[in-house]
């Protein structure tokens, strides 16, 4: 069962796709393969002056948490590189208790 995790604080992601890029260039995947994946959502009309438009990065099925940055003690290169400074990696435990302080965050759990 997975002990560990990503949370994603969705209301902050750029959209800047810095985070798909370091783990494309840490794991050397080929162009188009990568261990997360930033979303788009939008844009549409909701209201008068309200729009929807947020990016969701998600992690894929190649993402192993960085498990040869892990050894050496750093974390996931994607959340190392994100600029926005929304993800986050940790506990699942830990993770899960800070979903109720705001609204549009999401927990991948991720690994073993």
């Amino acid at each position: 069962m997975a002990q560990y995790g990503i949370l994603v604080d969705y209301e902050w992601c750029t959209g800047c796709h810095s985070c798909e890029f370091a783990c494309q260039m840490e794991h050397g995947y080929p162009v188009g393969q990568t261990g997360i994946l930033v979303n788009e959502i939008g844009p549409w009309k909701i209201d008068e002056d309200v729009w929807q438009l947020a990016y969701m990065p998600v992690p894929t099925d190649q993402c192993d948490l960085c498990a040869a940055r892990q050894a050496l003690g750093k974390v996931p290169t994607c959340v190392q590189h994100c600029q926005a400074k929304c993800l986050e990696y940790g506990p699942l435990e830990e993770l899960n208790a800070k979903l109720a302080a705001k609204t549009k965050q999401a927990v991948f759990a991720l690994g073993e």
